[in-house]
């Protein structure tokens, strides 16, 4: 097993990376990867030569443009546009050249705004998308049906993980393209070391979502290539979910701030409520082992240790 070729597309993104590391320190010695700069993703030809060069036994494609609300609202085509080729080449370039199992990462963020709770793997295109990320969405279920076509058509064991909301070290703490945890993180950092300012923040704090550590999935990628699970899509995450409102109140004491915190109701809130019913993924004895607060407070602590040289992704 530790001996299989395994090629980790995305290795300098939070999970690629984390998921590299985790990999190497179990052993794994015989990795392939490939910085964007020189291997675009997004060409197809590109792709397909690397992939016939190197032959990887087992693909995780963890490479993806990704961003929080604003993000996803003001740059709709290339999250769409981007998405479906980085999937659409390495998933076919994988099939092309007889590689049988592949673990693609799509998001929570695939199932309709209004699923019932806890959303089960099957809600998948039951209902609308939340608006301000479908064009990501989209994307993302358009890869799950890739794996699910060449499964059933070519009997390949292409998995589709699904994770719920991620934080942890690597993150990107852009403002203008980060998610909510990085970003609360660094408004309430910043907020506290210049005199306790104020904190803004979007909606009505009222929304509850799930949060899972990037080092979980990282552990959960590497479950299912070494259970090699059945060609699926499986639900990633703690199980447990908490309200935007008192995700601020936990970072703003993580980080010292005694500031006020303010909440422009004028913004959207996104999906009401998204909690991940985790239980098929369970059955098989994968379990998340770090608890949020727990998780955030060493978010915190890689933050601060990386603080000049944190990654910001511009659109």
């Amino acid at each position: 097993m530790r001996d299989n070729k395994i090629y980790i597309a995305g290795h300098l993104g939070m999970v690629g990376a984390e998921t590299l590391q985790l990999f190497q320190s179990k052993g794994y010695s015989n990795i392939v990867t490939k910085p964007s700069d020189e291997l675009d993703l997004r060409n197809q030809k590109a792709v397909t030569e690397f992939m016939d060069r190197e032959q990887p036994e087992v693909v995780v494609l963890a490479a993806a443009r990704v961003g929080g609300i604003l993000a996803n609202d003001q740059n709709p085509y290339q999250f769409l546009y981007d998405n479906l080729t980085i999937q659409s080449n390495v998933i076919n370039a994988a099939h092309e050249n007889e590689v049988e199992h592949l673990v693609f990462l799509g998001s929570s963020c695939i199932y309709p705004k209004h699923a019932p709770q806890p959303i089960k793997e099957e809600y998948l295109l039951t209902g609308s998308l939340e608006p301000t990320n479908q064009w990501y969405a989209i994307a993302k279920i358009a890869g799950i049906k890739l794996c699910e076509a060449l499964n059933r058509q070519y009997g390949r064991n292409y998995v589709s993980l699904m994770p719920t909301n991620l934080y942890g070290p690597g993150d990107n703490f852009d403002l203008k393209t980060s998610h909510v945890v990085p970003a609360m993180i660094r408004k309430f950092h910043e907020a506290a070391e210049n005199g306790q300012l104020p904190v803004a923040l979007w909606g009505t704090g009222q929304p509850k979502r799930e949060f899972l550590h990037v080092r979980d999935l990282a552990k959960a990628i590497l479950f299912t290539v070494e259970n090699r699970l059945k060609g699926d899509i499986y639900n990633v995450g703690t199980g447990k979910d908490i309200s935007i409102k008192e995700l601020a109140n936990l970072i703003q004491k993580i980080t010292g701030h005694h500031g006020e915190i303010t909440w422009n109701t004028s913004k959207p809130d996104g999906t009401p409520r998204k909690l991940l019913d985790v239980s098929k993924l369970h059955s098989h004895g994968w379990r998340h082992n770090i608890e949020l607060q727990d998780g955030l407070t060493k978010t915190y602590q890689w933050y601060l240790q990386n603080i000049k040289e944190l990654k910001e992704v511009k659109l």
